[in-house]
């Protein structure tokens, strides 16, 4: 992240789902501040700034924190979204430090084509755990299936990090494939009657 974005606070006063419920009805998410074996902090941030923040920074966003006129870095470790109506209730936030490393989980995306024998592309793993500094943490992983041809298998280990990223998921962790499609591997009906055939003969 080339910038960490800044975001204002407000102390929260209140607890309990009926006041979680005015908070977001007054634009704001409830949160909670921990970490460092600091006592936790109960904060409202600003929704749409937070929102915004998250879409662009992605699950993983370390935000700069005004706290009673001082900054705080924070790392968003869990972020807890309505079910149905797409809005924000609830964030958890890490606070970290410059040059400190965190564990955290990152999204793979898989990208490419296979080669011209195609196949079922399936992504078996959605993210991996990485070990990263705090103000670097990459947004996703690609995994790169382009030219693969059927029966191919990327697994973690295969997966090119960042400069300053390890792997903390297992190397032999699944993470995509490219397998025959249901066409290629079935036999038409052509090919089951010379197999019949030659079975007979």
């Amino acid at each position: 992240m080339s910038q960490t974005p800044k975001l204002s606070t407000a102390p929260r006063v209140d607890t309990g789902k009926g006041a979680a419920r005015r908070d977001r009805r007054a634009g704001n998410v409830p949160a909670v501040l921990y970490g460092h074996g600091t006592d936790p902090k109960h904060l409202l941030l600003p929704n749409l700034a937070l929102a915004a923040i998250l879409r662009n920074g992605g699950v993983n966003a370390v935000i700069d924190l005004d706290i009673d006129g001082e900054s705080q870095l924070a790392l968003t470790r869990q972020v807890d979204v309505h079910a149905t109506r797409d809005y924000i209730q609830h964030v958890d936030l890490l606070i970290v430090r410059r040059g400190e490393k965190v564990i955290v989980e990152v999204p793979i995306v898989v990208e490419g084509e296979p080669g011209p024998a195609g196949g079922l592309v399936v992504q078996d793993a959605s993210a991996v755990e990485i070990e990263a500094d705090a103000l670097s943490i990459p947004e996703h992983l690609v995994a790169s299936i382009e030219g693969l041809e059927p029966v191919a298998n990327i697994f973690a280990g295969d997966l090119e990090l960042p400069a300053g990223v390890t792997l903390v998921s297992p190397a032999d962790l699944l993470v995509a494939s490219v397998n025959e499609s249901k066409a290629a591997a079935e036999p038409t009906e052509d090919e089951e009657a010379a197999g019949e055939a030659e079975a007979a003969e």
